[in-house]
C-alpha cells in the first residue's frame, strides 16, 4: 500500500490510497485508518479484485448473506465511511458494485475483496470524529450522532 496526503485544510485531511496486489482491501484500510489515526472519513475508490464477496443485509437473520464473486472483476465503484467502532478502533462501512466479464454486476456491501492490480481510494477526513454503535435490535453497528 502506498499513500499520501494530498490536501489539509481546518483539520480536514485528504488521502490518496493505493493498494498494491495480494492485499485484502477491508483489512489494508482499517489498518491505514488506525495508522493515521482518523476517526470519521468517508471514502470512494475504484479498481479491481481478483476474488470478492459481497453482502446482502437480512433483517429476519440479523446477518449478512454472503454472495461470493470467485472471478476477476472491476470495482465500477465504492462508496463508504469510516467510524469509531464499538471497540474503539476505526471501523469501515464500504457498499460496491462490481463488474463481471460479462458485462452483468454484483453489488452489496463489501465483505471482502483481494486486490488485482489495484484499487485507488480517495479517503476524506471529517473534522470531527464519527461514532458507530451496535444495534442488537436491528443486529448491525449504525452511525450514531447522539453521543
Amino acid at each position: 500500500m502506498k499513500s499520501q496526503r494530498v490536501a489539509e485544510s481546518a483539520g480536514q485531511r485528504t488521502f490518496v490510497v493505493v493498494l498494491d496486489p495480494g492485499e485484502e482491501a477491508l483489512a489494508a484500510l482499517t489498518s491505514f485508518a488506525i495508522d493515521q489515526e482518523i476517526g470519521g472519513a468517508s471514502l470512494t475508490a475504484i479498481g479491481a479484485f481478483e476474488t470478492a464477496a459481497v453482502g446482502w443485509f437480512d433483517f429476519k437473520e440479523k446477518t449478512y448473506r454472503k454472495i461470493p464473486v470467485l472471478e476477476q472483476c472491476e470495482v465500477l465503484s465504492a462508496i463508504g465511511d469510516v467510524a469509531m467502532g464499538d471497540g474503539g478502533k476505526p471501523s469501515l462501512h464500504v457498499h460496491v458494485v462490481l463488474g463481471l466479464s460479462d458485462g452483468t454486476t454484483r453489488g452489496g456491501h463489501l465483505l471482502e475483496g483481494l486486490v488485482r492490480p489495484t484499487l485507488e481510494v480517495a479517503l476524506v477526513e471529517a473534522p470531527g470524529r464519527l461514532r458507530r454503535r451496535k444495534r442488537p435490535e436491528l443486529g448491525i453497528a449504525l452511525i450514531d450522532l447522539e453521543t
